[in-house]
């Protein structure tokens, strides 16, 4: 096991590399001029546009700015934005508010989610079951950004029981956001977890189970469940990344700062050295989860092991 962590652990760096190049391409490709957006109305003067220009290397070519910045990189300078704000700093300051939004957000996904499809799974047929199956496609149909403007004019606005927006009120401010955040993870999760409960209770050893005489509870919390959950848990783990990515959408509605509203405003003003700093972040935290994931399937299923 020891060794299959570190391997993976190694494979991490060729990727790293490719993902972090790949976003500054894309960035580098943006059309517009970032100094110029910055001066506004107002033009600033030819000297102090080549002195901006020089400073973030805007003027060499791709591949030479790439290079300056692993360079920097691997000083641990993650750069700086053009108000001359270290992105390490930035990243320090937003990542804990993206990380419990993410947090909440697994944790709807988790309760809700599992408990919706256990009980669909176990009353396949019925009212229950066909209604999560009803509520689960309408979540997975509607947009994200539609969700959450929504569920901000009726709970926010109209009822008044959660905050409109920002995180003024703690904790309290990240439940509409977060459950906006997993909406349609959960209704993924839900859907899993019905599946693969209804395929494990049609199982030889579920059978043997029954026929030796063991009551209902403990054949699907003892012998089902264990194994219902292995797909549950792949998928939760690679979503803990999609749902860090996609809090873009949630952190701009509900005005959250957090990554993700660094990065939408950032591709906005072109400051590459954040997007790439975040987004890498962010790719690692998705490979790290993985790992997690891989790590947790022999807890799950005594039978896999790695080498």
């Amino acid at each position: 096991m020891g060794r299959y962590v570190a391997r993976r652990l190694l494979l991490t760096i060729p990727v790293l590399i490719g993902a972090s190049f790949l976003i500054f391409a894309m960035v580098y490709a943006l059309p517009g001029d970032p100094i110029r957006a910055l001066a506004g109305d107002r033009p600033l003067p030819a000297a102090v546009q080549a002195a901006l220009r020089a400073e973030y290397n805007l003027d060499d070519p791709l591949l030479v700015q790439y290079g300056k910045y692993v360079l920097g990189l691997v000083q641990g300078d993650f750069g700086t934005d053009f108000s001359g704000r270290p992105v390490l700093q930035t990243i320090s300051e937003r990542l804990p508010v993206t990380a419990t939004l993410t947090g909440v957000a697994i944790v709807f996904e988790i309760i809700i989610g599992i408990a919706a499809g256990v009980l669909a799974g176990l009353r396949r047929g019925s009212f229950f079951d066909n209604l999560v199956l009803v509520t689960t496609t309408l979540l997975v149909s509607i947009p994200v950004l539609v969700l959450g403007f929504v569920s901000q004019y009726v709970f926010g606005v109209r009822l008044g029981v959660v905050p409109v927006a920002g995180i003024s009120e703690g904790l309290y401010s990240y439940l509409l956001p977060g459950l906006i955040l997993a909406a349609i993870s959960l209704a993924y999760v839900a859907r899993l977890t019905r599946t693969s409960l209804a395929d494990s209770l049609r199982a030889d050893y579920v059978r043997t189970a029954r026929a030796k005489g063991l009551d209902r509870r403990t054949v699907v919390v003892r012998h089902t469940l264990r194994n219902s959950l292995i797909p549950v848990v792949t998928f939760i783990g690679a979503d803990i990344g999609s749902l860090l990515g996609g809090a873009i959408i949630t952190e701009s509605v509900f005005n959250i700062p957090g990554l993700g509203r660094a990065v939408f405003e950032s591709v906005q003003r072109q400051e590459g050295a954040v997007v790439v700093g975040v987004i890498t972040l962010l790719v690692f935290f998705f490979i790290f989860f993985n790992l997690v994931v891989d790590v947790l399937y022999a807890v799950l299923d005594p039978r896999i092991r790695y080498e």
